[in-house]
């Protein structure tokens, strides 16, 4: 799976890493419907770093599709929600492992 940071750039994950991920991603969710900025930005910013920690970057010259493009850490509630509405499946920003 490939997926972008808005900002940042892209990340090649393993499947094995998705559970890892879900459960950040539920804060995420758990921010939004708290109508909660700071628990959200801490939220992302915790996601952003285990994407980081468990990914391999996507060199710049190499052109792939991302399967999923996560929000930069500043993003607010409104815009996450967005992003939350716009998905097709009801599982947050990662599909469900």
């Amino acid at each position: 799976m490939i997926i972008r940071i808005m900002g940042e750039g892209q990340w090649r994950i393993d499947a094995a890493a998705l559970e890892s991920l879900n459960q950040l991603d539920e804060a995420v969710e758990n921010a939004v419907n708290a109508d909660n900025q700071d628990q959200l930005s801490q939220a992302l910013n915790g996601l952003h770093d285990r994407v980081r920690a468990v990914g391999t970057e996507v060199p710049d010259d190499e052109l792939v599709d991302s399967d999923l493009i996560l929000p930069n850490t500043d993003a607010t509630v409104a815009e996450v929600r967005a992003m939350l509405a716009e998905s097709k499946a009801d599982e947050g920003l990662i599909p469900e492992a």
